[in-house]
C-alpha cells in the first residue's frame, strides 16, 4: 500500500486569519517502507514573516522571495501524492493548510477521508504520554540530533520512522515489502543446541498425590466458595 507522510511549515497557526503555508515536505511509503521518493517545495506566502513563525522554522521573508508561488507547483504536488492515503502529525493543522491553498488556487482540495493522524494514533497507542514529534523520537529511539529548526521535509522523514513504530514496529514494514517485490525476507535465526550438550529431561509440572490431598483439605475448609454460589 502507498502512503505519503508529510509535514508543513507556514506563517502562523490559522489560515483563516490570512496565514500561509511556506513549505511542504512529503516522503512516500510502500507498505510502511520508505521509497526513497519525495516532493519538496517552498512557496512565497504573498505577505510578511512573523518574527514569532521565523523562530520556529528559520524561513524568512529574504529567503522566501524568489520562491515560487503555491498555485504555480500545486498540480506538481498533487500528482506526486496522487489519491494515497496522507500522514501527518496533528493531521488536521496541515491539512487545513494544504486545503486552503489548493482552496486560493481554485483546485479542489484534498478529502479528509484520506486524513492519517500520528497524534490519534500515538494517544491511543501511549494514553497520557507526551505525544509531541520530539516525544515519540525519544521513545523509539530515533536519531533527531540534526533537527535545530523544524523544517518540513526533515520532520517528514522522522515522522515516516515514527508511523512505521506506532503501527508495528520496523519488521512489518520489511517483510511486507520483500513480499511485494518477490525478494528473499531477511533469514530467521534458529536456536539449534549444540550436538555435545547434555539435554535434560523436561521437569514434571503436575501436582503429586500428597499436594493434591492438601488442596483437597484446604478448599474443605472454605465456607461457601464463590464457584459453588
Amino acid at each position: 500500500m502507498r502512503e505519503i507522510i508529510f509535514d508543513t511549515e507556514t506563517t502562523g497557526l490559522d489560515p483563516k486569519t490570512g496565514d500561509r503555508m511556506v513549505e511542504i515536505g512529503c516522503i512516500e511509503m510502500v507498505n510502511r517502507v520508505a521509497t526513497g521518493n519525495s516532493y519538496h517545495a517552498y512557496f512565497n506566502p504573498e505577505r510578511t514573516m512573523p518574527v514569532e513563525a521565523e523562530a520556529v522554522h528559520g524561513l524568512g521573508d529574504a529567503f522566501l522571495a524568489d520562491k515560487p508561488l503555491f498555485a504555480a507547483k500545486a498540480r506538481e504536488l498533487l500528482d506526486f501524492i496522487g489519491d494515497s492515503p496522507l500522514v501527518a502529525h496533528n493531521a488536521g493543522f496541515d491539512f487545513g493548510f494544504l486545503n486552503n491553498e489548493l482552496r486560493l488556487c481554485n483546485t479542489e482540495e484534498v478529502s479528509l477521508n484520506r486524513m492519517v493522524d500520528t497524534v490519534a494514533l500515538a494517544r491511543k497507542k501511549h494514553p497520557g504520554a507526551k505525544l509531541s514529534l520530539d516525544a515519540l523520537c525519544t521513545r523509539y529511539g530515533i536519531d533527531r540530533s540534526h533537527r535545530t529548526k523544524h523544517g518540513a521535509l526533515l520532520d517528514a522523514e522522522l515522522l515516516a520512522q515514527v508511523y512505521v513504530e506506532l503501527t508495528g514496529g520496523r519488521q512489518i514494514g520489511l517483510e511486507l515489502a520483500a513480499e511485494e517485490s518477490g525478494a528473499a525476507t531477511p533469514e530467521r535465526h534458529v536456536y539449534t543446541p549444540r550436538a555435545d550438550r547434555e539435554v535434560r529431561p523436561a521437569r514434571p509440572h503436575f501436582a503429586s498425590a500428597e499436594e493434591l490431598a492438601r488442596h483437597a483439605e484446604f478448599i474443605g475448609r472454605m465456607d461457601k466458595p464463590a464457584w459453588q454460589s
